[in-house]
């Protein structure tokens, strides 16, 4: 269908910036770039009708790693590596919250905790790693003990087959959708537009302007594009070094007598839970089976799913009845190196993903990196 003079002129006329994407990572961005220059005419082109990938599917953990991911991280991309990304992750949640207040976003101090049993590998030695990554974390947190084990609470919240708790204070919980559409306001209150249910199919380019091609067949033109749709980059730009990754999710009925609150982490974080009032949202598992959930495909698996239901079983409510409410799914991007990859890939065209399942916390930060770049 062709377009009237008056959609040309006013929503397919040419735009300084367009951005792929109005989740986390597209919509601070935008924000970051108004921030530096207000004048600048952006537009977001989002495929779906909200924001999909994991901006609003996420589990709401305002965290920044579990101890035993840093340690792992620590020996494999090096302590220095790590820190960085700590560093970020701790000054996202801490940005997040002073922007909007914590009542807005339903921010929950319910403290951070990871969960351990007897299969932890470095369990004899876990006192001395925890001195250790605290005194590396002091600089960043301002604490003395970031991170402090506390076996006591075990008992209290009635989890079953584990030896030891770490817990973090610094960590809590927020509302992932009120945070999204908190954004997608400010963003609109400053002149940015947002077009929604426009897939993005590619671009090409013709000297130094840059033609976006949408879903209606037509085309958008810019100066500088922005992909930020994660895990879903590599449809748009080649040979990116991202790796999706399905994260699925299940959320409880309520739960009388809840005996526990807080965002928990198990097994290097690959399991991640929280209480939701009186209901227990759990995520994860996709360690039992890497290569079937490297995919943009949205849907749950009956194989994760029942793993999920054994651990909630099993570990967080021994004994207890429960029943399902919900299952989602949302799409992550991981790196090997997990460094988190703001860059422009050619001139005029940029990417911001690979938040390596902290984008919550990241995309504050990488929002500043990726304007910076975006306007030198």
């Amino acid at each position: 269908m062709a377009l009237s003079v008056w959609e040309r002129e006013v929503y397919y006329n040419h735009k300084q910036v367009v951005i792929v994407g109005a989740g986390l990572a597209g919509l601070w961005s935008a924000i970051e770039l108004k921030r530096r220059n207000s004048q600048l005419k952006i537009l977001m082109l989002e495929k779906g009708v909200i924001p999909g990938g994991a901006s609003t599917r996420n589990a709401g953990f305002a965290c920044f790693g579990s101890p035993t991911e840093l340690l792992h991280d620590a020996g494999t991309i090096g302590a220095e590596n790590m820190l960085t990304i700590t560093e970020m992750r701790y000054k996202g949640i801490n940005k997040i919250r002073s922007f909007f207040g914590d009542k807005a976003i339903e921010f929950d101090p319910c403290y951070g905790y990871e969960l351990l049993d007897d299969k932890y590998n470095n369990a004899g030695e876990l006192d001395d790693k925890l001195a250790w990554l605290n005194k590396q974390l002091q600089l960043i947190t301002g604490q003395e003990q970031t991170f402090l084990r506390d076996n006591k609470k075990l008992k209290q919240f009635n989890f079953n087959n584990l030896k030891n708790l770490i817990e973090n204070k610094l960590e809590g919980g927020l509302h992932s959708g009120k945070l999204v559409q908190l954004l997608t306001r400010y963003a609109r209150d400053r002149g940015v537009e947002i077009m929604t249910g426009m897939e993005v199919k590619g671009y090409t380019k013709s000297g130094n302007i840059v033609h976006v091609h949408v879903s209606n067949n037509e085309d958008i033109t810019c100066d500088k594009l922005l992909i930020s749709i994660n895990g879903f980059t590599s449809n748009l730009i080649k040979n990116t070094p991202i790796t999706p990754a399905r994260g699925q999710v299940l959320l409880t009925a309520p739960i009388p007598s809840l005996p526990f609150s807080g965002t928990f982490h198990a097994d290097e974080g690959f399991y991640y839970f929280r209480n939701l009032g009186d209901r227990v949202l759990l995520g994860g598992a996709r360690n039992k089976a890497f290569q079937e959930e490297a995919t943009t495909q949205e849907g749950i698996t009956t194989l994760i799913q029942s793993e999920l239901e054994q651990f909630l079983k099993e570990k967080i409510l021994p004994g207890r009845l429960f029943t399902i409410e919900n299952r989602w799914s949302g799409i992550m991007g991981f790196t090997s190196s997990k460094q988190p990859v703001a860059e422009e890939v050619e001139p005029g065209i940029f990417m911001l993903i690979a938040c390596n399942g902290m984008g919550v916390a990241l995309t504050p930060v990488m929002a500043e990196k990726m304007a910076t770049l975006m306007l030198e």
